[in-house]
């Protein structure tokens, strides 16, 4: 049998920044993101959705299948289910099995990270506004805590209780924290997003020049958590072109509004990376990285999963 990672064993292979480094990687040695396959989607019957999300690249290949059930919470179940299984590339021969909101939870903050340490203010503690409270807040607050030293955090979310627990954790890993309001982002450098949000979560307006917004929580083309002033203010970046203009409410919605245009991306992160557009962002605005998770980031992350599990197999045999 092919080994099998659970969920807490899936979360343990690799840090945030680890993670990150492995998307950098997969960037540098030519993957194409614009080349990946978009995914598919299935609507399930009681409200849920199917997602398949299949990629290939270099010696490996693999697919992630993902439910997406809104009415999971209420029932002490996780919103993401699913599965990621790993395929030696040449051969299509199974080599791994991971638990696919695991390594969801890991690689949406990890693609998050990779951006911010060329979109974040550096050189100085940064104030943090943090929208959500579930998985993918608590992922997000540690992944920017391994790319930037955070000043003050900043926690909004609908349930205040929820808010104050993350506040809670944020506090027990020395972030100075507390509750707050969508104002907030006014003395924000940088906001993230993490939400199942439809509508936006703040007035972009009050977003500073020089701030850094990162949006992760949709990937449907009528849902947003940003708003039409942050986008039309904003140098906009995006894991792909494609995908974005696809799936990205945040830019479509004010797309369909004629409030700006296909060519309102400023770059990918493939050429933040390469190191074709400058690391700073353009001067003088704020700066929004939307994305919409895609198939090669969860390859290239179970891959160094993968890799880090066999070499910890083999310390393990050594000792």
């Amino acid at each position: 049998m092919i080994p099998q990672f659970e969920a807490a064993e899936t979360a343990a292979l690799l840090t945030p920044a680890a993670a990150a480094d492995a998307l950098a990687d997969a960037l540098r040695a030519g993957l194409d993101p614009e080349a990946c396959p978009q995914r598919s989607a299935l609507p399930v019957p009681g409200g849920g959705e199917l997602l398949l999300m299949p990629a290939a690249a270099g010696a490996y290949a693999g697919v992630k299948i993902a439910g997406v059930a809104p009415g999971n919470p209420a029932l002490g179940l996780p919103r993401i289910t699913g599965s990621y299984l790993l395929l030696d590339g040449p051969t299509l021969r199974p080599l791994a099995l991971f638990d696919g909101a695991a390594l969801t939870a890991l690689r949406t903050p990890a693609v998050s990270a990779l951006a911010l340490r060329y979109l974040a203010p550096a050189g100085r503690p940064l104030r943090l506004v943090l929208f959500g409270a579930g998985p993918q807040a608590y992922g997000h607050l540690e992944a920017v805590r391994e790319v930037r030293e955070l000043a003050q955090a900043v926690i909004v979310a609908r349930t205040p209780a929820a808010a104050e627990k993350l506040a809670e954790y944020a506090r027990a890993l020395g972030v100075p924290a507390r509750t707050g309001s969508p104002a907030d982002v006014a003395d924000a450098d940088v906001v993230l997003c993490c939400t199942t949000a439809r509508e936006p979560l703040f007035d972009g307006r009050l977003v500073a020049a020089g701030a850094t917004v990162v949006a992760v929580g949709s990937h449907e083309p009528d849902a947003r958590e940003t708003d039409t002033a942050l986008v039309r203010r904003a140098a906009v970046y995006v894991e792909s072109r494609a995908a974005a203009l696809r799936e990205a409410g945040d830019l479509l919605v004010p797309e369909a509004e004629g409030s700006i245009g296909p060519g309102h991306i400023s770059g990918t992160l493939a050429d933040l990376v390469a190191g074709r557009i400058p690391a700073a962002g353009a001067a003088g605005c704020p700066q929004l990285f939307k994305s919409v998770g895609m198939a090669w980031e969860d390859l290239a992350v179970a891959v160094a999963m993968y890799r880090a599990a066999g070499d910890t197999t083999a310390r393990g045999s050594a000792t």
